[in-house]
């Protein structure tokens, strides 16, 4: 086969003809996909030397812990209460919490089941096929790019909070670029480097100085909570501190503004994603992700309700430092300055360990997504003495110093929301479509058409709320779109079988449970602004586009050179096939 078929890129009249037959490989390719066993076996091998399965369950709950709770509280609470929700950010960060769980229970089936460092990746190219999945992928690498870039500037907030220099200091203003592009940050840059050389070195590594971090941070968060309920006042939670300009209230803006809240505070939990994509390094999969990923996000949302409440309590929402809530709570308080200091440090420890963990999921992303070759190959590299996948970690690495370098916070927090409830609601739709489908032998379209029913009611649900005025009209609207929601899961439930259960772990009360997640995210997904679309929106035809031109290519050249096969109904004669070589 290799002899008949010539890279799509070995010369440019070569490129050429393959942007000539654009149309056929994307017919072939598109709606591709692997199977557990090729995700395992073949692609693996494509790395050459092999992740080493060091990692146990308090290894994935401690990367879990590590990953979340420094970028989220730290990161995303004040801008959160200050400009959404006010004192009802605890509230946010609840549903949040409970949005993903029940996303880390669709994360943990697929994990247990096929235990590579694809992710969410891997699980919707063995679903949807290769262009979800890559568009899918294209997303991940976007929200972890730009969530470590965000949680790098945070470090630098809190770090100057620490030792008493205003942020300003740290950054120097280039009058000549536009604004939100124009501060520069030296400390963000060195920090996201120094963190790419640990991480390139070893994983099990990484883990011990993750532990130490983590352990320590934790005694931090402990003595953020007492202070907070100890110095803090009740009425903060009811009064703002300018009631003319600002409305009081525990609900200051009412329910739309705690979920507006939840979706920027989503950016929080995106750490557990990166556990997943750990499974290829854990010595246990059935027993250790299930506890690990679960786990750690169910101590974490605690973690996250407690410190957001006694954020709440120190200060009134409309005074709350949007950069750096928790130390700037304790700024000018005479005796309680030194806590503003404690608590900059400890945020500083736990902005490390967040940026350790998204920063190893990231190029385990890109690790995978370089063996479907969707992506330059070298990107799959494993380095034989490290044993981690030092080209991504180092390209990934770099990139996000650059971004961090340039862009403001808020830029990058509403790009990563909308960008993470993307990819859990694909995770959703895609554990009840692999749990209800067996390619080639079930007719997929009954649960297709189930899941898109379902996310247009949830859609026309998410306006009705946003949208429509209040009034018995938009309450009859809201129930009705719910009794439809209930009334469709439970026919489709009713009438479907499931076409395989899982062997070893699976999502509990199937399909409700994904279906209450796809209803979250796509609810969640409504509360973002305007403009946070936008960038989405250009972000994925940029990634649309380099599918087209180049990684449909790539991955037809795979599939021709016998590197992988894809698994599709597509049948291709051998004079079809011959008519389309290079």
């Amino acid at each position: 086969m290799e002899n008949l078929h010539v890279s799509s890129f070995s010369s440019f009249t070569s490129y050429l003809h393959a942007l000539a037959h654009t149309p056929f490989r994307l017919s072939r390719r598109a709606f591709s996909v692997s199977t557990s066993y090729e995700e395992m076996s073949r692609l693996k091998a494509l790395s050459g030397s092999e992740m080493q399965k060091t990692l146990r369950w308090y290894d994935l709950v401690g990367f879990g812990i590590g990953g979340m709770v420094g970028a989220g509280v730290f990161v995303t609470t004040g801008r959160a209460s200050r400009l959404y929700a006010g004192p009802s950010v605890v509230l946010s960060y609840a549903i949040a919490g409970l949005c993903a769980l029940l996303s880390a229970f669709c994360y943990t089936e697929f994990a247990v089941d096929m235990p590579v460092a694809g992710g969410a990746f891997s699980y919707l190219r063995i679903t949807f096929g290769e262009l979800a999945a890559f568009l899918t992928g294209a997303n991940l690498i976007m929200d972890y790019v730009m969530s470590n870039a965000a949680v790098a500037r945070s470090f630098t907030a809190y770090l100057g909070a620490a030792i008493g220099m205003s942020t300003s200091k740290w950054r120097v203003v280039v009058h000549s670029l536009p604004n939100g592009f124009n501060e520069i940050d030296l400390l963000a840059l060195l920090v996201v480097l120094a963190v790419t050389l640990v991480i390139c070195y070893s994983t099990r590594e990484s883990s011990v100085v993750n532990m130490v971090l983590t352990a320590l941070h934790i005694l931090f968060i402990g003595f953020v909570i007492v202070m907070g309920f100890w110095r803090g006042d009740w009425k903060n939670l009811s009064e703002a501190a300018d009631p003319v300009k600002h409305p009081s209230g525990f609900f200051p803006f009412g329910a739309p503004g705690v979920f507006n809240g939840a979706a920027m505070v989503y950016l929080s939990y995106i750490g557990y994603d990166a556990v997943s994509t750990l499974a290829e390094e854990v010595h246990n999969p059935v027993k250790d992700i299930p506890i690990g990923v679960s786990g750690s996000v169910f101590l974490v949302t605690i973690l996250y309700c407690l410190m957001a409440a006694s954020m709440s309590m120190l200060l009134p929402y409309d005074l709350i430092d949007a950069e750096a809530p928790f130390s700037g709570a304790f700024k000018g308080k005479g005796k309680s300055e030194w806590v503003s200091k404690v608590i900059g440090a400890g945020a500083s420890f736990g902005i490390l360990t967040s940026l350790l963990v998204s920063m190893l999921g990231q190029a385990r992303y890109m690790c995978v997504i370089g063996r479907s070759k969707v992506v330059p190959h070298w990107f799959a590299r494993v380095h034989p003495r490290t044993s981690t996948p030092v080209y991504a970690s180092a390209f990934l690495g770099i990139l996000t110093a650059a971004i961090a370098l340039f862009t403001d916070l808020n830029i990058l927090l509403n790009l990563v929301s909308i960008g993470t409830l993307f990819v859990f609601y694909m995770v959703a739709n895609a554990v009840v479509y692999r749990r209800y489908v067996a390619i080639g032998r079930s007719n997929p379209w009954p649960t297709l058409s189930f899941l898109c029913l379902f996310s247009l009611t949830s859609l026309i649900f998410t306006l009705i709320w946003h949208f429509m005025a209040q009034g018995n009209p938009k309450a009859f609207l809201l129930g009705a779109c719910t009794v439809i929601a209930i009334a469709t899961i439970q026919f489709f439930h009713w009438t479907v079988p499931q076409a395989r259960k899982p062997e070893f772990w699976g999502v509990p009360f199937m399909p409700w449970i994904p279906c209450v997640s796809i209803f979250l995210n796509i609810f969640l997904l409504g509360s973002l602004d305007a403009p946070s679309y936008l960038r989405f929106a250009f972000f994925s035809v940029l990634a649309l586009l380099l599918y087209l031109f180049y990684s449909v290519h790539a991955s037809f050249d795979a599939e021709t050179n016998a590197s992988f096969t894809p698994n599709t109904n597509v049948t291709v004669t051998l004079k079809e096939s011959a008519a389309f070589k290079v």
